[in-house]
C-alpha cells in the first residue's frame, strides 16, 4: 500500500514571502487544487480560542485558507461546535462573541462564522460510523455535515486528556455536538487525592455540571453521577490532586475521537492542516496558555489526518525541550519516563491509542512520506 504524503514547510519567512503565502503553497502541494470547490459549501473547522488564551491560531491563517477556497469558486465558512465546560463558548451567542473578540470576523477572515451545532448545541446530525467499535452513530454539528467539503485548520498543541490535539481532535471532539462531546468523554471519571488537595476550589469553578463539592475538611470530592468526564478539573488543578482513576479511560477517549473524526470526513473531499507553533501543554479551551513545551516547528498538510497527526508528533518529539516549561518541570521531577514529549508532560495520556485505532477503522495510515517544501 502506498504511503500517505504529508507536506511540510518551516516557519522561515525571508524577504519577498510570508507565512500566509507559504501556507497556500503548502495547501496546493497537499492537493487543495484537486478538490472540486466550485459553488460548494466548504467548512473550515477551526478552534476560535477561549478568551484569555493567546496561543490559538491567528485569524490571518484562516483568511489565507478561505481566500484559497474562494479562488477555486468555493463558499467557505469558519465553524466550531459549542463546549461542555464552563467558559465563553458554551452557546452560539457567547461563542460568536468570543470568536469576534479573538479576531475571527467576516471582515478579518473573508467569510462567515457559523456555530455548527446551533444556539444551545442541540442542532446535530446523526451520522453512522463505519467500523465503529465504541460509537455506532456520531452526533455531529449539523452545519459541518451540511458542507460539501471539509478543511480542518488545526493548532497542534498538548492536551491533558488526549496527549496532544491535532487534526483528529479538532475533527472528532470539535465537530461533536454537546451530546456528542458527552458521549466521547463519559468513559472517564476523575477522583481526588485528598492528601494533595488544598481546598483552593479552582476545580469546582471549572466544572460545568456541579459535580465537585467540599467537606468540612475543605477537601474536594467528585460526584460521578454528575461528572461527564470532560477532564477540565484535571487541567485546572495546580497540585496534582485530581487524577484519572481509570487508566484505560483516556485510551477509550482517543478511540472515540477517532470514530467521530471518521464520521465527519467519510466519503467527502477533505484537506487537513496542522500548524505546529506555540505548542502549549494544554488545549486552547483553557482561558490561559502556558509556556510552549518545545520551539515552533512548522506547517504540515495532508489529505490523511492520521498520517498528518503522526508526522507532527514525530517532528515534535525530535525537538529540544523548552526551558522552564511544564515539560521541563516534569522531566526534572520524573526523568524521561516515556521517551515522548506529550506523555512526559501528562503521564496519564497515551496519544498513540488514537492513532492505532484510527488506522484500524480505516480513517488513515500510520505510514507516511514527509515531503519538505522550500
Amino acid at each position: 500500500m502506498e504511503k500517505s504524503k504529508v507536506y511540510f514547510c518551516d516557519m522561515r519567512a525571508k524577504p519577498g514571502t510570508n507565512l500566509l503565502v507559504k501556507l497556500q503553497k503548502l495547501m496546493r502541494a497537499a492537493g487543495a487544487g484537486e478538490i472540486d470547490m466550485k459553488e460548494k459549501f466548504v467548512a473550515i473547522k477551526i478552534h476560535f480560542g477561549e478568551p484569555g488564551n493567546l496561543s490559538f491560531l491567528r485569524p490571518n491563517f484562516a483568511k489565507a485558507v478561505a481566500d484559497l477556497v474562494k479562488e477555486q469558486g468555493g463558499k467557505p465558512f469558519l465553524t466550531d461546535c459549542n463546549t461542555l465546560y464552563v467558559g465563553r463558548r458554551k452557546n452560539a451567542l457567547d461563542h460568536l462573541y468570543a470568536a469576534w473578540e479573538n479576531g475571527f470576523t467576516p471582515l478579518s477572515c473573508g467569510c462567515p462564522v457559523i456555530i455548527a451545532d446551533g444556539l444551545k448545541g442541540t442542532d446535530e446530525a446523526l451520522v453512522p460510523v463505519d467500523g465503529g467499535e465504541y460509537v455506532k452513530e456520531a452526533k455531529i454539528g449539523r452545519a459541518v455535515m451540511d458542507a460539501d467539503v471539509v478543511i480542518s485548520l488545526n493548532h497542534f498543541k498538548g492536551h491533558e486528556a488526549t496527549g496532544f490535539g491535532g487534526a483528529l481532535k479538532n475533527l472528532g471532539m470539535g465537530c461533536g455536538s454537546r451530546a456528542g462531546k458527552m458521549e466521547q468523554h463519559c468513559s472517564g471519571k476523575p477522583d481526588v487525592d485528598r492528601e494533595k488537595c488544598v481546598g483552593c476550589r479552582v476545580c469546582s469553578k471549572n466544572c460545568a455540571h456541579g459535580a465537585i463539592s467540599y467537606g468540612e475538611d475543605r477537601k474536594a470530592s467528585i460526584d460521578h453521577n454528575r461528572c461527564v468526564g470532560c477532564g477540565r478539573c484535571l487541567g485546572a488543578c495546580n497540585f496534582d490532586a485530581i487524577y484519572n482513576a481509570n487508566n484505560s479511560a483516556n485510551d477509550e477517549l482517543n478511540c472515540k475521537i477517532a470514530e467521530y473524526a471518521k464520521a465527519v470526513v467519510d466519503g467527502r473531499p477533505q484537506l487537513h492542516i496542522n500548524i505546529v507553533m506555540d505548542v502549549s501543554p494544554y488545549c486552547d479551551c483553557h482561558a490561559e496558555n502556558d509556556l510552549p513545551i518545545i520551539p515552533d516547528v512548522g506547517m504540515f498538510a495532508s489529505v490523511d489526518p492520521v498520517a498528518l497527526d503522526l508526522a507532527c508528533a514525530d517532528a515534535c518529539n525530535a525537538q529540544p525541550v523548552q526551558a522552564g516549561s511544564k515539560l521541563a518541570e516534569e522531566l526534572a521531577e520524573h526523568g524521561d519516563c516515556h521517551h515522548d514529549h506529550f506523555t512526559n508532560t501528562f503521564p496519564v495520556t497515551n496519544w498513540r491509542s488514537g492513532i492505532e485505532h484510527a488506522v484500524k477503522i480505516g480513517l488513515g495510515s500510520a505510514d507516511y512520506d514527509l515531503v519538505t517544501l522550500k
